[in-house]
């Protein structure tokens, strides 16, 4: 009998800061120069993810970058969401800060309480500042232009920015597979509403759509552009070792699609990571391609039949970056497998020399081999040997990284292969918390 070891890496993305996804996810911070001041602008929308049901904020806090103190201002505010002015009016700082507070209606009408000076609005300690209309009763993309009436008192002129924010949007979708049962999808976007979603039993593709604006001012305020598709890991024909995605039909990177089957118990979440720099690569392809005025995003994702090495997990704090592949793809019992392991630092990419570690493998929560080494090259590799028995879930721990007692730990399932029929099977998670890679590479 074979054995064939199909594995896919988990990376789960922790959300820990606004500046990590697209336009700021919940807030983001603008750095001006004012005269002969240098000042940030943060703007914040809360909850980071829409939810009906919560409290929602809109706050904007101005600082002197030098002293790090807060500095009143008049500000022009005007609201966009999906292309639509929201609302346009005229706000005074109290201590530099601007709040908010939002209560979404199904009215049409704008209403703003609180004091009113000369057709600016400020709060006060008996009258906060609160706006009740169509306001932040939807999730997605937000984008205020903002012109700076007065700093510190001081009238100014041409003073303006624009800053974007994302609300968190999750949608669901009922889909039919190749047999006529329903499967449920759950798109989670950190960018902007979707607004198309298709799965083709025929091709068995996911396609999903979203707005998008291809300007050099939308792509520069553009850190990342991230989604998640979400289904159960019992949908099988889905269930595959590697995807491959394109953008507006241009193919996508090997970087730019992961997989998390660590995150919930019962689902596989696969991610699409676009970089600044990869949206300004899509756009430059489509304009080879003829097409000089894109619309949107519109995302395909077809399963791939290939483990894509190195495999990548970083430790819970993010300082170490594990990358693990194995010769022959195809492990066989009595017969040597090779797994070979470089650790680096997950930040800069760089090889961490000198780094003790314990490889252990384990099944059914037993060790079944363990080694105890000191990599001095940065990299180091394991020979070992399954036996008929040591089919099933198999779990490739490296614990106590540089004596830090950080570790990572990936999952890969072993099961038998029957002539030409291999068994693709889920296989793979990581116990420590990961994170996608913050330095993501777009050429192959």
């Amino acid at each position: 009998m074979k054995l064939t070891v199909i594995f896919v890496v988990s990376c789960l993305t922790l959300l820990p800061s606004a500046s990590v996804h697209g336009h700021g996810l919940g807030l983001e911070t603008i750095k001006q120069s004012v005269g002969d001041k240098k000042i940030s602008i943060t703007t914040q929308i809360t909850p980071t993810e829409f939810s009906e049901s919560a409290q929602k904020q809109i706050a904007m806090t101005i600082t002197d970058s030098l002293t790090s103190q807060n500095i009143d201002a008049v500000l022009l505010i005007v609201l966009y969401h999906d292309g639509i002015q929201v609302f346009k009016e005229t706000f005074a700082t109290t201590n530099g800060i601007l709040r908010i507070d939002v209560i979404p209606t199904s009215d049409s009408q704008i209403t703003i309480t609180g004091q009113n000076n000369q057709n600016v609005w400020s709060a006060t300690e008996s009258k906060p500042l609160e706006i009740s209309g169509p306001i932040l009763s939807s999730g997605g993309l937000y984008r205020f232009d903002v012109q700076m009436m007065s700093l510190d008192s001081q009238p100014l002129q041409n003073q303006a920015f624009s800053t974007y924010i994302t609300s968190i949007t999750n949608h669901s979708y009922t889909e039919s597979d190749k047999d006529g049962k329903q499967v449920e999808f759950g798109i989670k976007s950190y960018y902007d509403q979707i607004s198309g979603f298709d799965y083709s039993p025929e091709t068995n593709s996911i396609t999903l759509e979203m707005p998008f604006e291809w300007s050099e001012q939308n792509i520069y305020h553009t850190e990342l552009v991230h989604e998640e598709i979400h289904f159960t890991k019992g949908f099988a024909d889905f269930v595959v070792p590697s995807y491959s995605g394109t953008v507006n039909g241009i193919k996508l990177f090997k970087s730019a699609i992961t997989i998390d089957d660590y995150s919930i118990e019962d689902q596989r979440i696969v991610h699409f990571v676009l970089s600044q720099d990869a949206i300004r690569y899509l756009k430059q392809a489509q304009k080879s391609a003829g097409i000089e005025n894109p619309q949107g995003m519109r995302f395909v994702l077809e399963p791939g039949n290939k483990i894509v090495f190195p495999v990548v997990a970083q430790t819970r704090d993010g300082a170490l970056q594990v990358d693990l592949s194995w010769e022959p793809e195809t492990i066989e019992p009595n017969k040597n497998t090779k797994f070979i392991f470089t650790f680096r630092d997950a930040k800069t990419g760089e090889l961490m020399r000198n780094t003790s570690y314990d490889f252990v493998i384990l099944q059914n929560g037993k060790e079944i081999h363990k080694k105890s080494a000191n990599s001095q090259i940065g990299g180091d590799f394991v020979d070992y040997t399954f036996s008929e028995s040591q089919g099933g879930q198999t779990t490739i721990q490296f614990n106590n990284l540089r004596g830090t007692g950080q570790g990572t730990e990936f999952t890969i399932i072993v099961v038998p292969e029957f002539g030409a029929l291999v068994m693709l099977i889920l296989g793979a998670s990581i116990a420590a918390t990961l994170m996608l890679r913050k330095r993501l590479v777009f050429f192959q």
